[in-house]
């Protein structure tokens, strides 16, 4: 009788060594953040829904974005309760932060009018004297307050160029030339024309 050949027994497999865990990087403090590009930049742009990101100067003051837009003002568009406020580095210029805000319209009456207006004011230049006059009859003022988790930040910059298509605008390249008495020179300081010796 012939012996049937026996297979060798399945070696025992031993887990997998448990994985390294992974390196801690040092946190952000997003508050701390935002408070600082507010208060060292006087620009940041605002982002509607839908919409492209509109700069606009603005104080900084109780934790807060004062904006002003209107009449002899800057000029930004309609903007709902939620917005995205994108902040700038003043060293680098490039975007530092975007964060979700709300946004509330400040009104004569308010009680937070009369805080938003002296911060407003410290923070316009060339301010005539009539101004807070003018902003309560003519103007907007806004005011912004960050919420939530960033949208971005250091460490969560996306790979995108992020670079906006230029708006839509009426302005046009100059074709037209101003007449000049007796013609344009034929010589320019730093430029030779081909007749010249």
């Amino acid at each position: 009788m012939t012996e049937r050949a026996t297979e060798p027994a399945a070696e025992a497999t031993a887990p997998p060594p448990p994985e390294p865990p992974p390196t801690e990087v040092p946190g952000v403090n997003v508050t701390a953040l935002f408070a600082e590009a507010a208060a060292k930049s006087g620009l940041m742009w605002v982002q509607p829904p839908g919409d492209r990101a509109w700069p606009f100067w603005h104080a900084w003051a109780d934790e807060t974005v004062y904006a002003l837009s209107g009449p002899g003002e800057q000029t930004l568009p309609w903007l709902p309760e939620e917005v995205h406020l994108i902040l700038r580095s003043k060293d680098t210029g490039g975007r530092l932060l975007t964060v979700q805000a709300t946004v509330h319209e400040i009104a004569p009456t308010d009680e937070a009018w009369g805080p938003a207006v002296d911060a407003l004011r410290a923070g316009r230049l060339n301010a005539p004297q009539d101004a807070v006059q003018r902003w309560a009859r003519e103007c907007t003022v806004r005011a912004m307050r960050p919420f939530g988790a960033p949208v971005e930040a250091p460490g969560s910059y996306p790979t995108t160029s992020g670079a906006a298509p230029v708006p839509p605008s009426e302005a046009t390249t100059a074709t037209w030339r101003p007449w000049h008495w007796r013609g344009r020179p034929r010589r320019r300081r730093g430029n030779r024309l081909p007749d010249d010796g």
